[in-house]
């Protein structure tokens, strides 16, 4: 049975359980709270409490999405884009994605790697199918041409 959301607490409740499960953006949030039939008044002031509280943080959200999405073999285009898509500050995201620590050229090796099973591109026909694979990932064509050449195997 659906919960109806006609009060203060209800609303607060229900923002409590989402983020129990995993962290939430406010934008993300407040767009669950509306599905589920809240008022926009009554969702903001939750909100509000909750990042008084510091259940509620933009930049928790932020590292977790990050550390999620690059774990999953996605760079920083994607990643960046999908997190605008999530009505998140392009600012914010730029200084998270600075901030994360990640060596974004590894993270390609390694996508290619389990993708591709590390075997260089034969011919242009190859070439290009895993490059799109590595752009739609979320990588740089710079990224994917020093890999792609074979120069980032050379140390």
């Amino acid at each position: 049975m659906i919960a109806v959301l006609d009060t203060p607490v209800a609303v607060r409740r229900t923002a409590m359980d989402l983020l129990a499960r995993r962290e939430h953006g406010r934008v993300e949030l407040t767009r669950k709270l509306r599905q589920r039939g809240a008022c926009p008044d009554m969702i903001d002031a939750a909100l509000d409490r909750l990042t008084e509280e510091g259940l509620l943080s933009e930049s928790r959200y932020l590292e977790s999405f990050i550390n999620y999405r690059s774990r999953s073999g996605y760079g920083p285009l994607r990643i960046r884009e999908e997190l605008g898509q999530r009505g998140l500050a392009r600012g914010d995201i730029e200084e998270a994605l600075r901030e994360c620590g990640f060596n974004w050229q590894e993270l390609l090796e390694d996508t290619w790697r389990r993708k591709f099973a590390g075997q260089l591109p034969a011919d242009a026909k190859e070439r290009a199918r895993q490059g799109r694979f590595l752009s739609y990932r979320g990588y740089s064509l710079e990224m994917i041409g020093r890999l792609l050449s074979g120069r980032e195997f050379d140390d």
